[in-house]
């Protein structure tokens, strides 16, 4: 089996795959550090009892020991694959984590300070566990080193670049892959033949052109924050805001916390980061949970529209995150914006969330296809893990 290993700040996933790429079991744990830590497998149904204040390395020992008495995880796992936000310009691929690729992971840290510290303390301690088995670093960012030097340079002095690798590296790497040989197989094509425009809506968003199977622009840049409103992180911001708000007396650190953990779907509503809780308030006549969804859906069409730059033809315009999958009032305010590129949704497919054979929410007379693709990032992730494994 393959396990696949998420760490957040104080979270923890963990999934099981078989070597046939099917999931097996997979797990959450949550508010790891805190006196009310909790634990859960979804599939089997069942809660894991954790330590009073557990952190990443007793949650991991009480999830996995509770995957073997439920005869789940038998004998010692072929590969483990740990999602890695930010592999900087160093790596274009999957790694086999050594002492070496651990220095390298932290030498980005800088560029994602929110989370490659996390995914590193997710490797250590399934280290301390496993240490005899291979453990791989799969990477959000590795998918678009395809990008032309056009859409990855900020115009900024060549030195930022050359000396500091400031330029645009993109995320959600694993998922716009799925959503590329998803599409791919829905319309009984290569993935190398295949143009689309993945649209990746959850607490974190972004939207990617692919060209022939490879990503050619992406929203996001140096670093998670850049692009569309997200849950908590503010998107594109005026780079004027920062001597805005220092002469306002805001510090450098408010700034980063602002922008990361007080801003987007939450900032703009005062409410809330979770879509499903915003429609619901704006259903009920709560006007600043409505902007909140018209910005997100605006500033969504826009980036959707630009990544058409990028592309001489389009096969399919792809939703996928919790918001993407679930959302049928997001996606239609945001392809009413698109009236011009000449898209049209089915009211009944789009309700539907896309549940048919091809998986699409538009009108026959649409000039595009527009899919609903659950996104699988954890399969991405147990297929490097076992192909990098293999291949030493």
């Amino acid at each position: 089996m393959i396990l696949v290993i998420n760490c957040g700040s104080s979270s923890l996933k963990l999934a099981v795959f078989n070597e046939q790429l099917e999931n097996t079991a997979s797990g959450l744990a949550e508010r790891l550090g805190q006196t009310d830590a909790t634990a859960r497998f979804k599939e089997p149904d069942t809660e894991v009892a954790l330590p009073a204040s557990a952190d990443h390395q007793q949650a991991l020992e009480a999830m996995v020991n509770t995957l073997k008495s439920r005869g789940l995880l038998d004998g010692t796992p072929l590969a483990i694959g740990h999602r890695v936000v930010h592999g900087g310009e160093t790596f274009r691929e999957a790694a086999l984590i050594n002492d070496e690729v651990l220095r390298a992971i932290e030498d980005c840290a800088s560029l994602a300070p929110l989370h490659n510290p996390v995914n590193l303390t997710g490797i250590r301690a399934t280290r301390a566990l496993f240490p005899d088995v291979p453990q791989v670093a799969v990477f959000d960012t590795a998918f678009h080193h395809t990008l032309p030097e056009q859409a990855y340079r900020y115009a900024l002095p060549d030195r930022f670049y050359q000396e500091w690798g400031v330029r645009r590296y993109g995320f959600h790497g694993t998922s716009h892959y799925f959503m590329l040989n998803e599409t791919a197989r829905l319309l009984g094509r290569p993935p190398s033949t295949i143009s689309l425009i993945s649209a990746h809506l959850g607490n974190g968003c972004s939207v990617t052109a692919i060209r022939d199977g490879e990503s050619v622009d992406t929203s996001m840049g140096l670093t998670p924050l850049e692009g569309l409103v997200m849950g908590t992180r503010s998107g594109d911001v005026d780079p004027g805001l920062f001597d805005f708000l220092r002469n306002k007396g805001v510090s450098g650190e408010e700034v980063h916390r602002i922008l990361n953990n007080e801003s987007g779907l939450l900032g703009l509503s005062g409410e809330s980061n979770d879509m499903r809780i915003l429609e619901k308030l704006a259903a009920s006549g709560n006007s600043q949970a409505a902007l909140a969804i018209e910005v997100f859906c605006f500033r969504l069409a826009r980036y959707i529209g630009a990544m058409c730059a990028s592309l001489d033809r389009l096969d399919a315009l792809v939703f996928t995150g919790g918001i993407g999958e679930n959302s049928t009032h997001v996606r239609a305010r945001t392809l009413s914006h698109l009236k011009l590129l000449g898209f049209t949704l089915d009211d009944a497919r789009n309700r539907e969330h896309g549940r048919n054979s091809r998986n699409e929410i538009n009108h026959s007379h649409s000039r595009f296809p527009v899919l609903v693709i659950p996104t699988n990032e954890e399969r991405v992730i147990a297929g490097e893990a076992l192909k990098t494994a293999n291949s030493q």
